[in-house]
């Protein structure tokens, strides 16, 4: 995918020209006021995600939105609040019991928001606890999946919908299962220098309201058309399920939003099918790989085995302990795969050359999640 990109200029109403063109291309910069994206592919998929929740009884899937990043700070909480402000029907909640969200779930399907949701799936004992929540988030991503309980005083089986489209943002993946169903945007620190606007509820509210107002009164005669649709998809199997939605509006929509939409399509699916669940300790490798770097002197590059030696070296470190036999080069790569760094064929200073890790790589990631602590100033 390609790296974070400079909201577009005014809507071209000459390129396609349509009314649904044209609000997409207002929400999606928007949208870039407001939150760096990781890519651009994840500002359209973002967009069309949006719009896609005003025409959700049209669809036979309700695709999630899943908001993740490997630390604090990254920008899903403001994501979130701007999205909450302009899909339909928002319902919005940090760690929420399964009972609300299950009564949240009309036949008129609403948008579900929920923040924080590694309080809810970060660890097995919760993820354990939080199992029918789960379960609903799978079921409802398909319409006729509907909950089955027993409620009342008499205590007969009644029907839950469970078909909404929902958006989750937290530290971490989420359970695969949700992954398997979800636009997932993998957000990233803001990098020195990379700004965006605040947001105020107070402030900035009433204008997207109106910006959804407009995408709502959009779609509203759009419902029949976009059922009818079966779009050509770029990929197949669930990922075509998932991203069918939004291929519909942006066909809706006309312009350049068909040949975008797919383009990010194709993109970040391909993407997440070559992710790998291991989690945890990424940020200390980061911070550990840069020690390790300046114990050497700094150097353009390490050797993988050298890199590995030293990380292992610190007795505080977790790295001697991890796996079966102690931080390998595999394991290495793993943790490494979500910054996009990964070791290449080195030719050292000595003539050699080995599997290693240039010292350039790292400084996005350094800067992003672990930033150099400046010193104190002296005194006078």
């Amino acid at each position: 995918m390609s790296g974070p990109q400079e909201p577009d200029g005014p809507a071209d109403r000459s390129a396609g020209g349509s009314e649904g063109a044209v609000l997409l291309d207002e929400l999606r910069s928007v949208l870039a006021q407001y939150v760096i994206l990781p890519s651009r592919e994840a500002l359209d998929a973002i967009t069309l995600w949006v719009a896609a929740t005003h025409l959700q009884p049209a669809f036979q899937h309700a695709p999630r939105l899943a908001v993740v990043g490997p630390a604090k700070r990254c920008g899903k909480s403001r994501l979130l609040d701007v999205v909450t402000e302009t899909v339909h029907k928002p319902v919005i909640t940090v760690n929420a019991s399964t009972a609300a969200i299950f009564r949240s779930v009309t036949q008129e399907p609403p948008t579900l928001l929920v923040d924080e949701a590694d309080t809810l799936f970060g660890s097995p004992k919760m993820a354990e606890k939080n199992e029918d929540l789960r379960g609903l988030l799978n079921a409802g991503h398909q319409r006729n999946r509907p909950a089955l309980r027993i409620a009342g005083p008499e205590h007969k089986p009644v029907e839950y919908p469970t078909f909404a489209m929902a958006a989750l943002a937290g530290i971490g993946d989420l359970p695969d299962t949700i992954m398997d169903r979800a636009i997932v945007v993998r957000m990233r620190r803001r990098a020195p220098g990379e700004k965006v606007a605040a947001f105020r509820a107070r402030r900035d509210t009433p204008h997207l309201h109106v910006l959804r107002d407009r995408i709502a009164a959009w779609s509203t005669n759009l419902v029949e058309a976009a059922a009818e649709l079966e779009p050509k998809m770029p990929v197949e199997d669930r990922a075509a399920d998932t991203w069918e939605p939004l291929v519909v509006v942006a066909d809706l929509a006309g312009g350049h939003w068909p040949v975008t939409a797919r383009s990010a399509c194709a993109a970040m699916s391909a993407y997440e099918a070559g992710q790998d669940e291991e989690g945890g300790l990424k940020i200390r490798i980061l911070a550990d790989i840069r020690t390790a770097f300046a114990s050497c002197g700094d150097p353009e590059a390490l050797a993988t085995t050298r890199l590995l030696s030293v990380l292992k070296e610190d007795p505080e470190a977790p790295w001697a302990d991890y796996g079966t036999s102690g931080l390998s080069p595999r394991h290495l790569q793993l943790l490494l795969k979500d910054y996009g760094i990964s070791s290449a064929n080195i030719r050292f200073p000595d003539g050699t050359q080995a599997k290693g890790f240039a010292r350039n790589k790292f400084l996005d990631a350094w800067a992003r999640y672990c930033p150099s602590t400046a010193p104190a100033p002296a005194g006078p």
